[in-house]
């Protein structure tokens, strides 16, 4: 099969190269960290602040708020960083959810059903429309928060793989439809609740009966599903593909055909699957379900939804061994936690960088330097004096840019919702506007910010297939995706504006 011939993209190349010029990504994180520390040291001297509307979150209630900077180099700073190093590691969230999905993943991999999953798949799908297929559940994974990034991309470059294609390309549209299409979707997230609830609050400075339902961005995020997967598609095939250097493809990469056996052991983990999620169905669809939220009966805000990362691990792990009874890899119980101890070896670099990203993250939230930037450029906004769509479209390049330094999403709308929802009420968009504008913003970049809590990850399904991958490969080979993304989105948002088109069901861009 013919191979990809490199393509001299001069930006990329040079991004590649100034970023791989940086020090080891774990070290980074070190280097990032004393920054920090010696950062907020200076600020302290200056007793440098910021008061603000913000979200009070123990109770959930608008309040007045003055942050200070937390001096590192304190005492106290020091006492912070010492006693709670471990604390900041093991409660770390991408931790735990790797932990736990990769006890499932590992199994259904090891016992070869992921392999032959994927040849059905690939024989059953066109080539044409592979990258848009992985781009596209990427998109959809985020129904379960941040599984996608444990799950699918690493699937993406398998998928490729299969298909004679280049991995990193898998790895890249995978990754740009879970992180870059964080904001899309067809179906209603576990997230959305969240960002209604804070929109809420922060409306009610102005109107104390106003609420934003978990809906009320929905339409938008049908359309952004698809465009998303538009572009991403044209991305992956015609720029970023094209740019990668030729892949050795090893004879274990072959796609062969189903054996008998291997049909057996599918028809055994295709029994056990369907009786797991028949399971589910009876414990979530009914009324009175016993997943259910036991007081409202919902299913965004309860159980079910709280334990998803528990649920999806059991989705890979009960397949996985019917599949390896049926196929004869399993014969005894310790066949199936030796597959797990493997699965869980293999990303032990993943577990090096986490320890560092978890540091750094920590202290750099105990700074409070990351909220005082926040503040101010949002204050530096509001004097600007825009109105209508030229504000909706400069609040998005707002939100991208604070993203590189505050990438927790949740926690930067409770941050900014207080200050934007009001003020773009007050001059006539709609609190639904501007949350949707800020998950825009947020989507964009999510794949570029070596801030972000899954990017070491990230780094480490890169280096699987290019031992030289760092810091630089990965953000010169998303940034066409995160410049794409944020053309196309201030392009239909734009449209959508002018047009007058609804939101979500009785959400509109205007009041």
């Amino acid at each position: 099969m013919k191979k990809n011939k490199k393509v001299n993209i001069g930006l990329l190349n040079w991004l590649e190269r100034v970023g791989n010029k940086l020090p080891d990504p774990a070290f980074l994180f070190v280097i990032l960290a004393v920054i920090t520390m010696v950062a907020s040291a200076v600020a302290a001297q200056f007793d440098l602040s910021v008061t603000y509307e913000g979200v009070n979150s123990a109770t959930g209630t608008i309040e007045t708020i003055t942050t200070t900077v937390n001096n590192l180099l304190s005492v106290e700073g020091l006492h912070y960083i010492v006693t709670n190093a471990v604390t900041n590691f093991t409660s770390f969230f991408p931790l735990g959810t790797v932990f736990t999905v990769i006890l499932g993943v590992s199994v259904m991999e090891g016992t070869g059903m992921l392999a032959v999953l994927l040849r059905r798949i690939v024989s059953k799908t066109p080539k044409t429309f592979i990258s848009a297929m992985v781009v596209f559940l990427g998109v959809m994974s985020n129904i379960a928060s941040s599984t996608g990034y444990i799950v699918l991309v690493p699937l993406g470059a398998i998928i490729f793989l299969a298909s004679k294609r280049h991995p990193i390309a898998g790895l890249a549209a995978a990754y740009a439809g879970v992180s870059g299409g964080w904001t899309a979707n067809l179906l209603l997230g576990s997230n959305d609740p969240l960002y209604a609830g804070i929109s809420s609050e922060a409306a009610r400075i102005l109107d104390p009966s106003y609420t934003v339902l978990p809906t009320d961005n929905w339409f938008f995020m049908i359309a952004s599903t698809f465009l998303v997967t538009i572009i991403g598609t044209f991305v992956t095939d015609r720029i970023i593909e094209p740019s990668l250097p030729e892949y050795e493809f090893s004879t274990q990469e072959e796609v062969e055909d189903i054996t008998p056996v291997e049909k057996k052991g599918l028809l055994y983990a295709g029994i056990a699957e369907a009786i797991y999620l028949l399971g589910m169905a009876w414990m979530v669809l009914p009324e009175n379900g016993l997943l259910r939220n036991p007081e409202t009966g919902e299913i965004l805000n309860s159980p079910f939804m709280s334990g998803i990362i528990f649920f999806l691990m059991l989705f890979f792990l009960i397949p996985g061994i019917a599949y390896g009874i049926g196929s004869g890899v399993i014969k005894r119980s310790q066949d199936v936690t030796e597959l797990m101890t493997k699965g869980i070896q293999g990303i032990s670099n993943f577990l090096v960088l986490i320890f560092w990203a978890a540091q750094f993250t920590a202290i750099f939230g105990y700074s409070n330097l990351g909220i005082i930037l926040s503040v101010n450029g949002a204050q530096w906004l509001t004097q600007i004096g825009l109105t209508g769509l030229p504000l909706l479209l400069l609040f998005i390049l707002l939100a991208a840019l604070i993203d590189f330094i505050m990438p927790v999403d949740t926690a930067k709308w409770a941050l900014m919702a207080p200050i934007f929802v009001p003020m773009f009420m007050q001059m006539g968009l709609s609190p639904e506007a501007t949350q949707l504008t800020y998950r825009i913003g947020d989507s964009t970049t999510n794949i570029i910010t070596p801030l972000m809590p899954f990017f070491p990850m990230i780094i480490a399904f890169f280096q699987k297939y290019d031992k030289k991958a760092g810091i630089g490969t990965v953000v010169s080979t998303m940034l066409p995706y995160s410049l794409s993304f944020l053309v196309g989105w201030l392009i239909l948002l734009s449209i959508w504006y002018l047009l007058g088109l609804a939101i979500g069901p009785g959400a509109w861009l205007t009041l």
